[in-house]
């Protein structure tokens, strides 16, 4: 990025990216400080915490570890970005260092720097709450800091939460799909700290997918919700920060007066070593659960490639509870239909093979394993629409237009598209998907130049 701190420069001035960490230098700016003394929070302990023990750091070989995610940049450069304020921490399970160490014991033991609390996003601080669930605010019973709950009552901080901190730091393992609801809540976050005149720091991490597959409709803006906050393509090929810079310089992103958003104060920690063309297995790092489904990489290609096509089509993926989102099974289909019916549709990249899996004290049950067999062929999205059209061969005429009002303004938010569901519902089984995925894909190759000079990170 030789050519960065010109196109950094030209961007407004709440932005402030770490000098020398991806290649730039002379663009570092310190953000001012406030001047109010640290505040007690109402649910912190009486008694000062002691510091937690260091973990022991053992030597790691560069082709081991070939990727340093934000927060081991931060540690590596002796965490000036915090130095000096008292600091909130969005995070999760999966917020952690190379080393597998969580973010908030990173944290708690950088110098001269006070780690006041903690948010939680959906799945709560443990990833262990369902997908959907509310959860209350709570006191970790580890650390015995506050956990407020963006998942609950508050979808955003609140103004007296922010109150108690200078920064909120943002570290959160996204899965690079656009319904995946961390990306939306770094976006609320952000719009609550803009307005209260908070710090946002971003603690950068890799897209599972890699940075290149760009993939399905754009969510139009009557569909935006709490599974859809940014305007891209469902796969949308972005890391996390690069995110977070969209949301910052562009106008409309967030939902706070341009002159708010304009005087915003974003900082971004990018990582080291990490290129477009990494999918997760090639950054060396291990995979954190993110939530209770996505346990692993497979779960996470599985997610972008029939999320979509099982909501409210008949289609279930997993196959019992084994293989989510990669095992399919469809009412009174057989495995072997399904295969056959999904081979015929020569989707590229693409194969198809039956598993039987022992139920306790039952037959056994049977699926359909999707294997990707070609990344560079395959779309990820085009079998959830393919889903769509042979559910309404399965369960004629329509199933989709039979949806109540609630249900079809879920499809809606997920999916994103008016134009797809109007024709889907009128249409069914004989839907032009062909048609469809042309002009997404047309569409995708323009939001990828556009985000190529506006929002990339990385080359």
């Amino acid at each position: 990025m030789t050519s960065g701190c010109a196109r950094l420069t030209s961007l407004p001035l709440f932005l402030v990216l770490i000098a020398g960490l991806i290649g730039i230098s002379g663009c570092h700016s310190r953000p001012s400080q406030k001047n109010a003394p640290p505040a007690q929070l109402a649910k912190a302990p009486a008694t000062p915490l002691a510091p937690a023990t260091p973990a022991p750091k053992p030597r790691l070989a560069s082709s081991e570890f070939p990727v340093m995610l934000g927060i081991d940049v931060l540690e590596s450069t002796g965490f000036r970005v915090v130095a000096g304020k008292r600091i909130g921490l969005l995070t999760h399970a999966a917020g952690v260092n190379r080393r597998g160490e969580s973010t908030i014991d990173v944290l708690r033991r950088a110098p001269n720097t006070r780690l006041v609390c903690l948010f939680a996003p959906e799945h709560s601080l443990n990833g262990d709450v369902k997908a959907g669930d509310n959860f209350d605010d709570y006191i970790d019973p580890r650390t015995r800091l506050p956990v407020y709950s963006l998942h609950g009552k508050n979808r955003k901080p609140t103004p007296a939460e922010l109150k108690t901190i200078d920064a909120l730091v943002i570290d959160l393992q996204d899965i690079g799909v656009r319904s995946y609801t961390f990306n939306v809540v770094m976006r609320y976050a952000m719009e609550a700290c803009f307005a209260n005149n908070v710090e946002v720091i971003i603690l950068d991490r890799p897209n599972p997918l890699g940075g290149l597959k760009v993939d399905g409709p754009s969510l139009d803006a009557e569909w935006m919700s709490g599974v859809g906050a940014f305007r891209i393509p469902y796969v949308h090929g972005l890391t996390m920060a690069e995110l977070g810079l969209m949301a910052a310089s562009a106008p409309g992103v967030l939902d706070i007066p341009d002159n708010v958003r304009r005087k915003g104060r974003l900082t971004i920690v990018p990582m080291r070593g990490w290129k477009r063309s990494m999918r997760w297995p090639e950054t060396g790092l291990k995979f954190v659960p993110t939530s209770p489904l996505v346990r692993d990489f497979n779960a996470v290609v599985g997610y972008a490639m029939v999320g979509l096509g099982c909501e409210f089509s008949g289609f279930k993926h997993g196959i019992g509870p084994n293989y989510p989102f990669r095992g399919l099974t469809f009412k009174n289909v057989t495995a072997d239909k399904l295969i056959q019916d999904l081979t015929a549709l020569h989707l590229p990249g693409l194969t198809f093979r039956k598993i039987i899996v022992p139920e306790p004290g039952g037959s056994p049950k049977e699926g359909v394993y999707v294997e990707v067999s070609d990344w560079t062929t395959w779309n990820p999205t085009e079998l959830s629409f393919q889903l769509m059209r042979l559910a309404c061969r399965y369960d004629p005429p329509n199933p989709f237009a039979r949806l109540d009002p609630k249900d079809a303004r879920s499809f809606n938010i997920h999916v994103g598209s008016t134009a797809w569901w109007e024709a889907l519902k009128r249409d069914g089984a004989h839907v032009n998907l062909d048609a469809f995925t042309a002009d997404w894909r047309a569409r995708a190759k323009i939001y990828q130049q556009q985000t190529r000079r506006s929002y990339w990170l990385y080359n």
